[in-house]
């Protein structure tokens, strides 16, 4: 793996970490979850065999840190800190722009309100309930998994959402407890601060990312004008599951590519060479 070049950029209210790798036409990605820059870092290298290729930690997580950690997160303004690097890393010419889960649900909005900013978007399992039919019921699981990260803490919480991401009707998944700090022993250095990083952003993600970017209410109108530009992506193992749901209803209502990438829900992840090689013929590649 190449190192990335590093850079910080301040934006209102946070600092971004942001990596360049390659040279060429820009191509952004945006992570979902915790997994931040990181989460690229198996697929980066060869994406940017012909352009250059960024990655960031979005605000407030790993190495992002918010000039105030209190500070309601929304959308919008995560776009709008997609939009500063854009412009600051290709301010002549458009991008292209993939987006994973809750980066998914940026890379629309960015779409959606600065189409001439992006030329193509691939967007991997964007989780946002209030696009299905049976939006109530997956509020009241948002609402629950908020309730019990009050009352009773993260891990409490951490499984209440993973029920509520489960196909309807999927019998529980039995799993021994998770560790509040899973071990590290045996990975190297940059495998544990990955893992470190991972779990120190938990509580932010559950508590303030989950609830404002799944219920996120989407532009539709705008994105079916724009469905040329966008393919919407899911799992081939994640059928049924509530991201997956989302995806593929959104992409019927745009009228917008859907495409199967290898994997669940975390297929950037657990099957990386697979999901780069498509995701590098998708953005044009």
């Amino acid at each position: 793996m190449t190192p990335p070049t590093i850079g910080r950029l301040r934006v209102d209210g946070a600092t971004l970490h942001y990596e360049v790798r390659g040279e060429g036409p820009l191509l952004l990605l945006i992570p979902g979850g915790t997994g931040g820059a990181a989460s690229f870092d198996d697929v980066a290298d060869d994406l940017a065999a012909d352009r250059t290729v960024v990655s960031y930690d979005p605000r407030g997580l790993s190495r992002s840190p918010l000039d105030d950690p209190e500070a309601p997160q929304h959308v919008a303004r995560h776009a709008d800190d997609a939009l500063r690097l854009l412009d600051l890393l290709s301010p002549e010419a458009p991008a292209r722009v993939a987006g994973c889960s809750s980066g998914a649900i940026v890379a629309l909005h960015l779409l959606a309100t600065h189409p001439e900013r992006v030329e193509r978007v691939v967007a991997h399992e964007p989780p946002m309930v209030e696009v299905l039919p049976d939006a109530a019921e997956h509020r009241a699981m948002l609402a629950r998994v908020q309730d019990t990260f009050r009352r009773e803490g993260l891990m409490p919480a951490a499984a209440v959402f993973a029920a509520g991401l489960r196909p309807s009707g999927a019998a529980p998944t039995v799993t021994p407890a998770t560790p509040a700090t899973p071990p590290t022993t045996g990975l190297t250095p940059r495998a544990a601060a990955r893992v470190e990083r991972t779990m120190a952003d938990m509580p932010y993600f559950l508590g303030r990312i989950v609830p404002g970017f799944m219920a996120y209410t989407p532009d539709v109108e705008r994105l079916a004008a724009l469905s040329d530009r966008l393919v919407l992506a899911g799992g081939a193992d994640s059928r049924g599951e509530l991201p997956h749901r989302c995806a593929a209803f959104l992409a019927e209502r745009l009228g917008a590519e859907f495409v199967r990438f290898p994997g669940g829900h975390t297929g950037l992840s657990t099957h990386p060479a697979e999901f780069g090689e498509l995701l590098y013929k998708l953005l044009g590649g």
